[in-house]
């Protein structure tokens, strides 16, 4: 009758294929030491299915690749096969929108497109929360002075952005790190294209983060 065999390695000597525990050791230490030197850097893509990014209404990373004509294609397999149909239909949807056009085997994106799709998702996004937030919404202008209170982070296609609420309706401005520890706090600033350098607290004496 047969039964089950082992076969143990003393600790300081080779085991039963020849590999020995202080080799073992070497090797966690070297794979501990990649680790710690070359890390690994995980961004996420997208919040949505590839899939179903085609003709959505919000800056998409396909945007990205088909205005930067990446030269490294994706496999026509697996997951790659379906970017590559994501890619195709996106770029139809686009130029079936008028913010883009076929230039040859490119894609020539018409001027202020990307500003275009943001534009359309934060509408959509405002329509979407104003019943939740019990107020209308209103889109930012560059130029525009900002007071309201910080009341949340919303993730977004496009980016993420900080749900600002003020007396008679609430927008929608980029998100900034500094934002996430003045939560519930007052806070002014000027809409700039690049972003809004905050002023927290009532009043204007309080400290500026730009």
């Amino acid at each position: 009758m047969g039964g089950t065999h082992f076969s143990w390695a003393s600790s300081d000597g080779p085991s039963s294929d020849g590999v020995t525990e202080d080799h073992l050791a070497r090797a966690e230490a070297y794979a501990v030491r990649q680790q710690r030197d070359r890390p690994v850097a995980v961004s996420v893509m997208s919040r949505t299915p590839v899939a179903d990014l085609a003709g959505k209404d919000a800056p998409t990373w396909l945007d990205r690749e088909l205005s930067e004509g990446s030269g490294n294609p994706v496999r026509d397999a697996g997951f790659g096969r379906e970017v590559r149909a994501a890619l195709a239909a996106r770029r139809q949807w686009l130029v079936e929108q008028q913010l883009a056009d076929p230039d040859g085997a490119a894609l020539r994106f018409r001027q202020g497109t990307i500003d275009v799709l943001r534009q359309r998702e934060l509408r959509q996004a405002g329509a979407q929360l104003a019943e939740g937030v019990g107020k209308s919404f209103a889109s930012a202008g560059i130029g525009e002075r900002i007071e309201g209170t910080i009341a949340r982070r919303i993730d977004l296609e496009g980016g993420s952005y900080a749900l600002v609420e003020r007396s008679r309706d609430f927008t929608l401005v980029p998100w900034r790190d500094v934002l996430e520890r003045n939560m519930g706090k007052a806070a002014s600033g000027i809409m700039r294209a690049d972003g809004i350098s905050w002023q927290f607290g009532r009043g204007r004496s309080g400290p500026v983060i730009s």
